[in-house]
């Protein structure tokens, strides 16, 4: 995936002078396409980021054995800091009782991982949308994904989480701005799925924080997950940077799953 991190420091060259930290922040910031509200402008279409787990090639020379593991993710590690980002982790951390359970999850997601059997992966596995609409007031999030190519319509108008939601993989969202960074408070999640590929699972206690701020042309995404009831501690996980795109969306196939009898053993299923 293309990956950009663009510092403009010429601006105070022009001015003959030495720019100060706050000036350079406000040269960047002239950049950033804005609307009409003086917000900036994350609409459009954007390259599809989900995270997909490593195929692993195996052959076989002369009796010997290798193996190679490519790396499939469209949203790949980003090779320098990405401006804005939170400290983060690749990996939550689970309260030890519960350690095991993850691991097992893990071991056996060929059967214990609804995606595989076309459940929906909600928030904040999804990641980062595939298509931003933004309008006064309210963002409307478009995915594809092959459980249903769900959409989310997210209030950026200050109200408060809807009281008589009913729980769901998404969950209930609210947002507001943080200077140019997007924030999404999300709730009321069901106790199904999992938060990550790793056999990531929660409960209805789950709280997520979305972040969506522009670094150039391109979108950048970082997500925050508490669940007190499972997590030693809240887990931001690391940003990732995505590029514009041209392909348009398009509506995905039917989910029908007709693998899960015809495992044979627990190897990774690369259902996504």
């Amino acid at each position: 995936m293309r990956l950009r991190s663009i510092f403009f420091c010429l601006a105070a060259l022009l001015v003959g002078g030495l720019a100060t930290a706050g000036d350079k922040n406000d040269a960047a910031s002239t950049k950033v396409p804005r609307t009409a509200d003086g917000h900036p402008d994350l609409a459009g279409i954007w390259a599809y980021a989900i995270d997909l787990p490593p195929v692993t090639l195996k052959k076989e020379i002369n009796g010997k054995v290798s193996t190679v593991d490519i790396d499939q993710r469209a949203a790949k590690p980003a090779r320098a800091p990405v401006a804005g980002a939170l400290p983060f982790t690749a990996a939550p951390t689970y309260k030890p009782e519960l350690r095991d359970k993850v691991k097992d999850l893990l071991d056996n997601e060929s059967k214990t991982d609804e995606v595989f059997y076309c459940g929906k992966p909600g928030v904040p596995r999804i990641g980062p949308p595939r298509r931003i609409i933004q309008l006064p007031g309210e963002m409307v999030f478009l995915y594809e994904d092959i459980s249903g190519d769900p959409y989310r319509i997210i209030p950026t108008d200050g109200r408060a989480h809807r009281k008589d939601a009913n729980p769901s993989y998404y969950g209930d969202s609210v947002a507001h701005w943080d200077g140019d960074t997007l924030v999404v408070d999300v709730t009321n999640f069901l106790e199904n799925g999992w938060f990550g590929e790793g056999g990531y699972f929660h409960t209805d206690a789950m709280h997520v924080t979305e972040r969506l701020w522009r670094d150039g042309e391109n979108l950048v995404w970082q997500a925050s997950v508490e669940d007190p009831n499972v997590l030693a501690q809240p887990w931001t996980m690391p940003p990732r940077v995505v590029s514009p795109s041209e392909d348009p969306l398009e509506e995905s196939p039917p989910c029908r799953e007709d693998d899960g009898h015809r495992l044979l053993n627990s190897d990774h299923h690369q259902q996504r």
